[in-house]
């Protein structure tokens, strides 16, 4: 049994390449994963490690807590903290470390790096003695408000050299400091495309707003003294109260484990891809095998009445399988180690730089890369290995075993209804519960309907595929025989068109939930802002009050209003303030009113609808608000709102929360301007002049956020898009398989055809036009359930969006059907043209 397997497989070598092939890519896509995300880990874990050799101690600043009436507040780490620590028994030396978001611009005014890693720091240190973190390669260390160092990858992008002004910003206004120095460093998020920009000491902590006071203190210790004795030192003299301490060892491991965790994100989501590929990939294993058993029944029931038992029959079935997933699984292990080699090249082509580092190839790697190619294998393999096993011996007696017939199914399409009708059901619970509860229902009454649908597709393929009997017709009898060989074998028509079905059914899900999530966050924004324009950090950090007061004295600004946050105290409850101008703001924003009248200013304050009912507030309501300085105000609430995910909370005027805020010039978020003569490209550019064609800061009119909400989409879909074509080509082989299989088991009918009088070109058309039927119930399947599903998941969206409302692409929609239709078409391509040139009287002779 064992030679007749090996036989078999190296028999049906051409038959069996397209479920290689199949097998392959979804192993390929498991190992590239593994490969790619394990290389990154490794390369980032030894490359963050380095920024700890000089740390033995980090102090961070410690949380004091506040009471019912005090809010808490962060304690400072000062020159007088510094000092201490330095004068620990086993501290050899300590410096500050400071750190915040510094913009820097190339030659040609665009910002370098990628936003949210353009940061800054002190440079700790002089020319007598540097600092040790960031190695000076070209010039001295930066002195006074006007000097700046910059890492050599940025200086390099940029095209700065010492003696160079650089133009950049912290907060919003303009600064032109000059290079006085280029350094390296270990910092990861330089390496993948950020930038770096160091200050001396005192102009840091007066640009970051920190006067006095450090992020971090880092402390080396004395030879002889190990990390754990420093620290607890540390801890003796400072207090645990004033300061969290850390040893250096403590910081790499923790480094290490930040990186995993937003690896195993990556990991689980390219997986979770790959996991679809090879499900898709089942259909065609197990297509192929059923073919193979049917066209080997025979064969198979002469070995039966020759003395092999149905376990016999089996093992030759899952040993053929054997070799197939092993072939798939090595082949697909090859390619994933050329893909996660790859997908660093191109990684490392765009801003995103990964560190150097080898290719790193686990034993884990190669172990699953195994298991799941052999595994999925003989899995998909082993239901036609038992249908082999039936075969009753008397078959041989018989040309061809007989196909199952409409009775045969409906044990089948019962248990798919029951199933489909359990998925469906559990699907409309899910959307009647709130928030995260319905996730997990919603989840399993999918897979459930999936499953169902599968299962019931042979049933659904003859009345869809009759629909297509009007336009078969213009084929003439080609079309006809199209139609009749579609739902002549429903299960293997079922098998092949669920293979695309199930990629068409993500694809369109997806693209529902993303086009109605983006049109809810339009509308919200439409709605509820009336400024032209919102001026922001392009990192989403803090405005400096400067841009406010800018804005309000440039020409043609009618209304200016910033946008302040505050934490405060109310009832021993944590709120959110909004700080705003209470003369200017009903002009910038359009808020419905649940009930009083907008009015901002004083002690008057309006309050956002689920605030007010948490507190059983309504207008005219009292109460106390304790503010971050402590200090106690009595406030009224002047009016309910409707909130949104743009603005919420309780919205007090500025002019009576600035004096409480700690520190106005970190608080305020985005200013909204009002002009005189609207939007146009004029107005914009005499904000952006009047804010000194700043790189760092970000105007926008409702279009610009619009289209950012829609470029961020896009980029999601596309990335989407792009991993899940992997399963679309899979299903393409599995039709390429199914008709080649199928021309072959069919080659006799077809030599019968030629002898009564079709042509070659009619060959051609009906194996195209079956495959095209084929292919279109498949993307008919999809894409309604793909709508149905994201329907379902928008009733979920929608409990905490209120502009949410499901938006149907058609146009996207189209678009997939006529893919479909060019997967049918491309993947008859190769079946066609080996029907057509079969010889006649040999396929009639054929068995």
């Amino acid at each position: 049994m064992f030679k007749t397997a090996l036989r078999n497989v190296f028999a049906h070598k051409a038959r069996l390449l397209m479920t290689v092939l199949a097998v392959m890519l979804g192993v390929a896509f498991v190992s590239g994963t593994l490969v790619f995300t394990n290389t990154i880990s490794a390369a980032m874990e030894k490359q963050s490690s380095k920024g700890f050799d000089q740390v033995d101690v980090a102090l961070t600043p410690g949380y004091i807590e506040g009471g019912d009436d005090k809010v808490g507040e962060e304690a400072k780490l000062t020159d007088a903290t510094l000092k201490k620590a330095e004068s620990v028994p086993g501290a050899a030396s300590a410096y500050g470390v400071l750190s915040g978001y510094a913009a820097v611009a190339d030659q040609n005014g665009k910002l370098v790096g990628n936003g949210f890693s353009t940061k800054g720091g002190n440079y700790w240190g002089s020319g007598k003695n540097p600092d040790g973190r960031y190695p000076l390669t070209a010039g001295t260390a930066p002195h006074g408000k006007n000097q700046v160092a910059l890492d050599s990858e940025t200086a390099k992008r940029a095209g700065y050299k010492v003696g160079d002004q650089v133009r950049m910003s912290i907060d919003g206004p303009v600064l032109t400091p000059t290079v006085t120095g280029i350094f390296t460093t270990d910092d990861g998020n330089v390496s993948a495309g950020g930038s770096l920009a160091l200050f001396d000491t005192a102009t840091a902590q007066q640009l970051f707003h920190k006067p006095g006071a450090y992020d971090e203190i880092d402390v080396k210790a004395a030879a002889g003294t190990s990390q754990d004795q420093l620290r607890a030192g540390l801890d003796k003299a400072l207090g645990k109260d004033t300061v969290e301490s850390k040893t250096g060892q403590q910081l790499a491991d923790e480094q290490a484990k930040i990186i995993s965790e937003s690896m195993s994100s990556m990991k689980q989501l390219l997986l979770g891809f790959a996991g679809v590929s090879l499900f898709v990939g089942i259909f065609i294993i197990a297509n192929t095998f059923t073919m193979l058993v049917a066209q080997r029944t025979k064969e198979l029931a002469l070995m039966r009445a020759v003395g092999a038992s149905r376990r016999q029959v089996t093992r030759s079935v899952l040993l053929e399988a054997f070799v197939v997933g092993a072939v798939a699984a090595v082949t697909g292990l090859a390619a994933g180690i050329g893909i996660g080699a790859g997908m660093r090249s191109l990684m490392n082509s765009t801003d995103a730089i990964i560190p150097a580092g080898p290719l790193v190839i686990s034993v884990n790697t190669v172990v699953s890369a195994l298991v799941v190619g052999i595994l999925i294998t003989m899995l998909a393999a082993w239901l036609p290995g038992r249908r082999a096993a039936r075969i009753p011996p008397v078959a041989a007696m018989n040309a061809v075993h007989a196909a199952p017939t409409t009775k045969s199914l409906i044990l089948r399409n019962t248990l798919g209804s029951l199933v489909s009708a359990v998925g469906i059901a559990a699907v409309l619970v899910a959307t009647t519960m709130k928030g995260s509860d319905g996730q997990a229902p919603m989840a399993l009454g999918a897979a459930l309907l999936v499953i169902g649908v599968f299962i019931l597709t042979p049933l659904l393929s003859r009345p869809l595929i009759a629909a297509a009997a009007p336009l078969l017709r213009a084929f003439g009898i080609s079309g006809k025989l199209a139609r009749l060989n579609s739902v002549r074998n429903p299960r293997r028509t079922a098998a092949t068109a669920s293979a695309l079905m199930i990629g068409l059914t993500l694809i369109t899900g997806i693209t529902v939930i993303a086009g109605s999530v983006q049109s809810a966050i339009n509308k919200m924004a439409a709605d509820s802002i009336k400024a032209d324009y919102v001026v922001s950090m392009a990192n989403g950090n803090a405005l400096s009050p400067d841009v406010r007061e800018t804005l309000d004295k440039t020409s043609g600004v009618t209304a200016v209003s910033g946008l302040s946050h505050a934490d405060s105290q109310v009832g021993g409850d944590s709120e959110y303030l909004s700080g705003v101008n209470g003369k200017t703001i009903d002009q910038l924003v359009d808020l419905p009113l649940k009930s009083g009248r907008f009015t901002v200013g004083g002690t008057s304050v309006v309050v956002d609808d689920k605030t007010a009912k948490d507190h059983h507030w309504t207008a005219g309501s009292d109460f106390t608000v304790t503010y971050e300085d402590d200090k106690k105000q009595h406030l009224t609430v002047a009016g309910v709102y409707t909130a949104n995910d743009i603005l919420s909370g309780i919205m007090v005027d500025s002019a009576t929360l600035d004096p409480h805020t700690t520190d106005p010039a970190t608080a305020m978020d985005q200013v909204m301007v009002k002009m005189s003569g609207g939007t146009s490209d004029a107005t914009k550019d005499k904000l952006t002049k009047a804010l000194g064609e700043n790189p760092a800061v970000k105007i926008q009119d409702r279009q610009d956020i619009s289209n950012e909400v829609a470029q961020m989409f896009t980029l999601m879909l596309n990335m989407l898009y792009g991993l899940l074509a992997m399963a679309v080509i899979v299903a393409v082989l599995g039709v390429v398989n199914t008709l080649a299989m199928s021309v072959f088991e069919r080659q006799q009918e077809i030599g019968m055809l030629r002898a009564i009088g079709i042509d070659r070109k009619g060959i051609k058309r009906m194996v195209r036009l079956e495959s095209l039927v084929i292919s279109l119930f498949g993307g008919v399947l999809g894409i309604g359930l793909g709508v149905f599903f994201g329907w379902a998941a928008g009733q979920l969206i929608g409990n905490a969006m209120p502009t949410y409302e499901l938006i149907l692409p058609w146009g996207r929609m189209s678009l997939f059907l006529t893919l479909a239709a060019v997967v049918g078409i491309l993947a008859a391509l190769w079946p066609a043209r080996r029907a057509a040139r079969l010889n006649m009287l040999a396929a009639i002779k054929a068995e």
